[in-house]
């Protein structure tokens, strides 16, 4: 697989991008993944095959590019008030969404896509920026906060296995009884 090239933020390389992964999501949902090639996908986008290739080396890359921008997050998380409140609304609504079919999809597809572990990361760090809103606001209201790594290890990281792994077992309850987990057992007392 070939390295990404360096993008430019604007430009032809934008609008090439913005076209493609249109391209793909239009013929995604005409005809399902099992009909996508390079070629098809070029033709919707107005751009040839080469530029394609070029790009992101094969349908997999092309695949797992448009599966990270997709999950990047629309907007900052809910602002209920307090901590326990903003998390709860926060992990119930990541839960719901990546453990969607078409999460689910979008969380394969990243990952298959993904000889170096970068689009892991940026996934990461899209989780990773929600709940440091999320903290940020909690402590600027003066509340005691758990750290990062303690949300992601003990909220999402659980919440991701069972997306992968053991899709059934999922609804907002788990989510919610994650968060308290953060509460009662890994914060220190004020």
């Amino acid at each position: 697989m070939s390295p990404r090239p360096a993008v430019r933020p604007g430009g032809r390389s934008a609008r090439v991008q913005r076209s493609v992964h249109a391209a793909v999501q239009e013929l995604q949902a005409e005809h399902g993944r099992t009909g996508l090639t390079v070629p098809l996908i070029a033709a919707r986008a107005g751009v040839t095959p080469s530029t394609v290739y070029r790009r992101w080396g094969d349908l997999q890359e092309l695949l797992a590019d448009v599966a990270v921008e997709h999950l990047r997050p629309d907007e900052p998380p809910a602002d209920l008030g307090s901590l326990r409140e903003d998390l709860e609304h926060w992990a119930a609504a990541f839960l719901e969404e990546m453990s969607s079919p078409a999460g689910r999809a979008y969380i394969r597809d990243a990952l298959a896509g993904d000889p170096d572990g970068s689009n892991a990361g940026q996934c990461s760090a899209y989780a990773v920026e929600q709940v440091e809103t999320i903290l940020a606001r909690a402590a600027q209201r003066g509340e005691h906060v758990p750290g990062t790594d303690v949300v992601m290890d003990h909220v999402v990281a659980p919440m991701m296995y069972r997306v992968l792994f053991r899709p059934g077992l999922l609804d907002a309850q788990y989510a919610r009884d994650l968060v308290a987990t953060v509460f009662y057992r890994l914060m220190p007392l004020p």
